[in-house]
């Protein structure tokens, strides 16, 4: 099944997923991968919007197949969860997550790597249940938690693996905003427009900088 559509307005990219809950495994990681490189490719995009379909954004990882794997594959598999995190926390554009539905775990992860994130209002829920579910963050992924969300957000969300609704989470700083599920992507495509046509490697450099310790913990070089 194909993972991502793409469609490019001028400086901005949309690239949508378009598998279901949108979990996060090896082809999953390869076509996040893949539309990363198609993005930084065209030199006449400078923004791009994620966005899901219908309920979900993304529930996390896909725990069938992580199951499945062997010790060293699970932490090789994690590893390059790691790099993606990293790639997009300091990519050479601008990203923002257009928070259509549920975003849990390991997509809560990829929205938190965004540079910013609109989230539906009414329903859906934004959750980082590693608790309860018994896989623990990677020291890079705590990381990121504590850079983007700070205290005392990232220790209640983080401790308590309870979710928080769109309104919630634009309160405590978690999204950008929370707007009605019909205004979600176009809303992220201002933000897109509205912050397009930065300097990739200044913005690259930038971003790097302002989150050393995640950056460092989540890419192949600090």
């Amino acid at each position: 099944m194909e993972q991502f559509t793409i469609d490019t307005n001028g400086p901005v990219a949309v690239a949508t997923m378009a598998n279901g809950e949108n979990r996060l495994g090896t082809p999953a990681l390869a076509a996040w991968t893949a539309m990363l490189d198609s993005v930084a490719g065209n030199p006449e995009v400078s923004s791009l919007v994620v966005i899901g379909k219908d309920r979900y954004w993304s529930t996390g990882l896909d725990l069938d197949e992580v199951g499945g794997m062997s010790a060293n594959d699970s932490m090789a598999f994690m590893r390059s969860v790691d790099l993606l995190l990293g790639r997009l926390l300091t990519a050479p554009f601008i990203t923002v997550a257009a928070l259509n539905g549920h975003t849990y775990a390991a997509g809560a992860l990829l929205a938190l790597a965004h540079d910013y994130r609109v989230m539906r209002a009414d329903k859906g829920f934004f959750c980082l249940p590693s608790v309860d579910v018994g896989i623990p963050f990677s020291p890079g992924m705590s990381a990121l938690i504590s850079s983007k969300l700070g205290q005392p957000t990232s220790h209640d969300l983080v401790v308590s693996g309870r979710r928080i609704g769109g309104l919630e989470a634009a309160s405590a700083g978690v999204v950008t905003r929370a707007v009605p599920a019909e205004q979600v992507l176009d809303v992220a495509v201002e933000y897109a427009h509205a912050f397009s046509g930065k300097d990739r490697e200044v913005l690259a450099t930038v971003k790097r900088r302002m989150y050393p310790r995640a950056a460092g913990m989540l890419t192949v070089e600090a």
